[in-house]
């Protein structure tokens, strides 16, 4: 039986209108079911300058009561075009169904990502969610070849894991680490594991050793963010001292450390069940959301910081205006902007929808805990801009924003939109480490006619590859810093240092 997410927000409250500060957002795509429908991963930047993502239903395979999902890629212009078709045999969807997280993109163009159900076997009837990759030109020249590397539960009791709704992040040795929702040696609590490219998965931890209702490291884990020390960090919705989820390190290899567990404070002013893992900012503290819970005091979320260590700061509790015009129960990351200052969204709360809480915001916040509201859904006759954005923010290097709502747009299927607030264009590496003579992607816009490039100040050999890719070799006597890079329009520097290694 085919299931429809329910992305669902515990406690809504009434929101009244109020001015916002003049932002240009402008809705690039409108999905038609047919196309795709309810994106709730956040988008990718790629080594062609275009954008990558998926959406959690529709697409060609699927009547209106399926939900099959596809991949597709969007230029920062609004031209979209499907990548893949998920669920291409309605009996089981052996190649998976609903994609609810990032893709992540290799050096070749291939893109990796997970579904959520889907992958056949006999131990979970609808499938318990795949890892996959999808070719981005086959040896045929055809575009969109998806192979299924992994099918979780493919042994009896999930030992595996089962459901991996947060997604891959590729580490610095080139594999990749993800999580799942449910399944584990222990039962429904959820595991950490490693994927190799070629699709050899190694479960690194399983939540809850300690029984049913003693899950003290947590349960129901999040995505995974790599830290500069190398060790993994994220973050748990329930589960804990409290039961109120947890943030966590677990090293390469598996051993887990519970750093911190929620509602350890008074009325639970530190938070409750965050829905989204970590971002590891330039002061080399880790900064997320919680997502508040109907059954605590803090029912509408907040921004935190954490330390490597564990010490834990609230920054911010939305909700703090009136009618929750500062937006309500962020259930995704953020990311940090080459400003300094984190960016993100909340699916309810706002200026708008007052008769059903709000349509979800776009909001900054700086490092010390002030939050400003940059745009409030539904602006426009029908939510023609969108609602309830489920995804975070990436920011690309033509130095915009770009996200997308799970509802709204011409077929309310969701949108795909940009967010310009002002912010240069920059480049990316995409490796933000290396040892000299490491080969690096340089991502950009308008690299035609560069000149050079510089690792913190040292000239290295480079390739324009295309307007939006350059490659560079690390250069001898390199230091850690900024890369930067001089085109015909100006120097362009990196969102990230370069740390160049030993």
């Amino acid at each position: 039986m085919k299931r429809k997410h329910a992305y669902v927000v515990f406690v809504l409250c009434a929101a009244t209108a109020m001015v916002l500060p003049a932002q240009t957002l402008t809705t690039l795509f409108s999905f038609d079911y047919a196309n795709g429908a309810y994106p709730v991963a956040a988008l990718v930047q790629g080594i062609d300058g275009s954008l990558y993502g998926t959406t959690s239903g529709g697409g060609a395979n699927c009547a209106d009561i399926y939900e099959c999902g596809t991949a597709f890629q969007i230029t920062p212009s609004g031209t979209l075009t499907t990548i893949y078709n998920f669920c291409s045999n309605i009996i089981g969807c052996p190649d998976g169904e609903s994609p609810t997280a990032a893709i992540v993109q290799v050096a070749n163009g291939d893109l990796y990502g997970t579904t959520v159900y889907g992958g056949l076997n006999a131990n979970c009837p609808v499938g318990c969610g795949t890892i996959f990759r999808i070719a981005k030109t086959s040896p045929n020249g055809t575009r969109g070849k998806l192979t299924t590397l992994h099918a979780f539960c493919s042994q009896g009791g999930c030992p595996d894991g089962e459901w991996p709704y947060a997604g891959l992040v590729q580490a610095a040795n080139g594999d990749f680490y993800g999580t799942t929702e449910n399944g584990g040696a222990y039962g429904y609590y959820g595991t950490v594991f490693k994927i190799t490219p070629d699709g050899t998965l190694t479960t690194l931890y399983s939540f809850c050793p300690q029984g049913y209702d003693h899950c003290t490291d947590g349960e129901g884990p999040n995505g995974l963010v790599q830290a500069a020390n190398g060790d993994f960090y994220g973050t748990t919705g329930i589960g804990g001292a409290n039961s109120q989820g947890t943030v966590f390190k677990i090293t390469p290899s598996g051993t887990l450390t519970t750093l911190y567990s929620f509602c350890s404070q008074s009325g639970c002013t530190d938070g409750q069940n965050p829905s989204a893992g970590l971002v590891q900012a330039t002061d080399g503290d880790l900064y997320g959301t919680t997502s508040g819970s109907i059954f605590g005091p803090n029912y509408y979320g907040t921004v935190f910081k954490i330390t490597p260590s564990g010490k834990l700061t609230t920054l911010y509790t939305f909700c703090s205006q009136s009618g929750c015009t500062d937006g309500q129960n962020p259930r995704v990351g953020l990311v940090q902007a080459t400003d300094g200052n984190f960016y993100g969204t909340t699916p309810y709360g706002g200026a708008n929808c007052a008769d059903n809480g709000g349509c979800g915001t776009v909001f900054k916040i700086t490092p010390s805990g002030t939050l400003t509201t940059l745009y409030s859904f539904c602006s426009q006759t029908n939510c023609t801009d969108g609602e309830y954005p489920q995804a975070s923010l990436v920011q690309a290097t033509d130095g915009n924003f770009y996200g997308t709502t799970y509802n709204g747009g011409t077929d309310n299927d969701g949108t795909v939109f940009s967010l310009s607030v002002g912010l240069g264009p920059f480049v990316e590496t995409q490796t933000t480490s290396g040892e000299v003579g490491t080969a690096v992607r340089i991502l950009g816009t308008d690299l035609t006619g560069a000149t050079s490039v510089s690792f913190n100040g040292t000239a290295a050999v480079f390739k324009v590859i295309s307007s939006s890719l350059i490659t560079a070799t690390v250069p001898a006597g390199a230091t850690s810093g900024p890369v930067q890079v001089v085109t015909p329009s100006g120097t362009l520097s990196s969102n990230a240092a370069f740390r160049v290694l030993p």
